[in-house]
């Protein structure tokens, strides 16, 4: 069966920033497919995963996959404001998530619904993992990636590049570093962590640096590494799965891991983590859940179950994305086929947590930044 997109949103800052509503776009006056079963997915997850993740569902279980989705810069926060929007009229069923921070928020506004996959739960040794498990059994976490450093091979070794983020505003890196607007998605993410684990200030102090030594902002993460690929900028954070991507197209860029400045066996927290300390990789799952009173909530349980599956996992991990699986064995057969996937310097954060401090990552953002 043949995937078929729905809609495609265009939504203006206005709109999602929360000062204006999307444009409203024609839809299915019921979600009966003349062709069988359906379910409406949102999501923010990249193009090509979906294409072979859905192709495989829809060939396995005959419900046909409406998708919504939006472009790089905005995906995340135009469908989260669509999804309030429609709290009360729900016209989704699912929604996959290519980070976390949304989803919990999401959950906390009451838009999505407790929901346990009796496959999935049985499929990991002692249940899954509580990281990955969202408050109220509202979401799963499936299918790691991390944050990363980003860097251009031709001019630079992997060891010659910093592993700590307060080294990115050093004067020798003037001009040279990039990333993507941090506003949206692990960006902003990654931000809200540092709130978090550093405090609001040396947050604060830090892109202030970063804005003084030059840094320059992009459209999104892959456009960081295209960048970078394209010599305007040596270094840039970004995601892994960009940098893999980017090198599966021949592109010469490398990554390093943000180094571990803690005492091994300390625990991730703003007790253990001082201002501008390197905790380590961030790593940022993505999420799945079912939306409240979502048209075809049967469809949506059986979407849910094969994303969390070992079979879907291994789908995306399969992929030039190479995220990490929950499940130890398809972890460790992604590392054996390719070694720089571990991740060593791992940052053990609490994600509810770093959802909190979105809201001021976005503010300090927007008074640095001037976005």
């Amino acid at each position: 069966m043949r995937t078929r997109s729905w809609m495609t949103l265009t939504l203006s800052l206005a709109a999602i920033s929360g000062c204006g509503k999307p444009a409203e776009e024609p839809v299915a006056e019921n979600n009966t497919s003349e062709d069988g079963p359906r379910v409406v997915l949102y999501t923010s997850a990249d193009d090509y995963l979906l294409k072979e993740v859905i192709a495989e569902f829809e060939e396995r279980t005959g419900i046909d996959v409406l998708e919504v989705g939006d472009t790089e810069a905005t995906k995340t926060v135009g469908l989260y404001a669509r999804l309030g929007d429609e709290k009360d009229d729900p016209r989704a069923d699912v929604w996959w998530s290519s980070e976390p921070f949304y989803t919990i928020r999401l959950a906390n506004e009451g838009v999505l619904e407790p929901y346990t996959s009796e496959a999935g739960e049985q499929s990991v040794p002692g249940g899954w993992p509580e990281a990955y498990r969202g408050a109220g059994e509202m979401w799963y976490g499936f299918a790691n990636r991390a944050r990363v450093i980003v860097y251009d091979t031709r001019k630079l070794s992997a060891e010659q590049v910093p592993g700590a983020l307060r080294d990115l505003a050093e004067p020798e890196w003037q001009g040279k570093v990039g990333m993507a607007r941090p506003l949206f998605g692990t960006t902003v993410g990654h931000v809200a962590a540092l709130v978090h684990l550093w405090g609001e200030e040396p947050t604060r102090q830090w892109l202030q640096a970063m804005e003084s030594n030059g840094l320059r902002l992009y459209d999104g993460n892959s456009s960081v590494v295209r960048a970078v690929a394209n010599g305007e900028i040596e270094l840039g954070l970004t995601d892994t799965d960009d940098v893999w991507a980017a090198q599966a197209e021949g592109m010469p860029v490398g990554l390093v891991y943000e180094v571990s400045e803690l005492d091994t066996g300390s625990a991730v927290t703003p007790d253990t983590v001082f201002p501008m300390m390197s905790f380590g990789a961030l790593t940022i799952p993505n999420t799945v859940a079912r939306v409240a009173g979502g048209p075809n909530p049967d469809e949506a349980a059986k979407l849910i179950d094969f994303l969390i599956s070992e079979a879907g996992e291994r789908l995306i991990m399969a992929s030039d994305s190479r995220n990490v699986p929950i499940r130890s064995g398809a972890a460790e057969d992604l590392h054996t086929m390719h070694p720089e996937t571990v991740i060593t310097t791992k940052a053990d954060v609490d994600l509810d947590l770093v959802a909190q401090e979105i809201e001021t990552a976005r503010r300090l953002v927007k008074d640095v930044f001037g976005l």
